[in-house]
């Protein structure tokens, strides 16, 4: 600057790009544009009465399905295929012939359904800890029982109708395929080559620089970090990890995994306690890819 000093960098002020090492790639922030007047459309908090048993809805206890089936009267965890599923383990192959603009092949998988509670009425921060811990005692279960097969399996959850949940049941989905997605492919090429160049996985020296920071800790445990990430692209987006090397959920030691559902209370709850409404979200969870897995049980 011409006969002046050069303005010091502010990332509270002055825009800039940080580095998302999970994508290789680049993220805008322009947090200068937070003090801009806001006119925008405010939305009222939904006016929700959701029975805890609903004869009409198909994931509740006792109940009939769309295929049919009856569900048991369930008192914990519930989990059967999918009715509707994205994934189906039988798909014919589509053959080798193709054009290099329209390729395509073989995408096989299961698809899951479970049920956290037998009540409609309540979500994962209004569950008591012990029935959290009885989901992650599932999830570890279908992981471990997907895993034989499939290389890849994803637990996820979308919560409210906001977020393209079609039932208000406390519920998430289990997908195993013979493919491994985009994101998590992605994710696993950028630490592999963070560790064969630091020595060190990625999101356990990223947990302990957070840790150390205290800058976008959201809640945090003696086993579990929860922060808001420094290459966040959502508003109130967070990232949960651990604060040792785990690889699958089914490392996880007792005390670990009952931590994880105290702190998964406590993340929800803060959610749902800032807005003052049942908070709708998206949830996945990535592990490390099932090594022993195939393809399926096709060629």
């Amino acid at each position: 600057m011409s006969g002046e000093e050069e303005a010091s960098f502010d990332p509270r002020e002055h825009q800039h790009l940080r580095y998302n090492p999970l994508r290789d790639s680049w993220v805008l922030v322009s947090a200068h544009r937070m003090k801009r007047p806001w006119a925008g459309q405010v939305e009222k908090p939904p006016e929700e009465h959701i029975p805890r048993h609903d004869p009409c809805n198909p994931l509740c206890p006792g109940n009939t399905r769309a295929n049919g089936e009856v569900n048991p009267d369930y008192d914990s965890t519930f989990v059967f295929e999918n009715d509707f599923p994205a994934l189906q383990p039988d798909a014919p192959d589509p053959g080798s012939y193709q054009h290099p603009l329209f390729q395509f092949k073989a995408a096989r998988g299961v698809c899951k359904v479970m049920c956290f509670h037998p009540w409609s009425d309540v979500t994962v921060p209004l569950m008591k800890k012990h029935e959290v811990v009885k989901v992650i005692d599932k999830w570890t279960e279908l992981v471990d029982e997907l895993g034989t097969t499939y290389p890849w399996v994803q637990i996820f959850e979308n919560k409210g109708a906001m977020m393209g949940c079609s039932n208000p049941h406390p519920h998430c989905q289990v997908w195993a395929s013979n493919f491994l997605p985009n994101e998590p492919a992605l994710s696993d090429r950028c630490q592999r080559a963070y560790y064969q160049k630091h020595g060190e996985p990625l999101l356990l020296q990223y947990a302990k620089q957070e840790a150390e920071k205290k800058d976008r800790v959201v809640v945090e445990s003696s086993d579990w970090l929860a922060v808001v990430p420094y290459w966040a692209t959502w508003p109130y987006q967070t990232l949960l990890l651990p604060r040792r090397h785990i690889l699958r959920i089914s490392d996880l030691t007792t005390d670990e995994r009952e931590g994880l559902a105290d702190i998964m209370k406590r993340l929800l709850t803060k959610y749902d306690n800032l807005f003052e409404v049942s908070f709708p979200y998206s949830m996945g969870w990535h592990e490390w890819q099932t090594e022993e897995g195939t393809d399926g049980g096709k060629d």
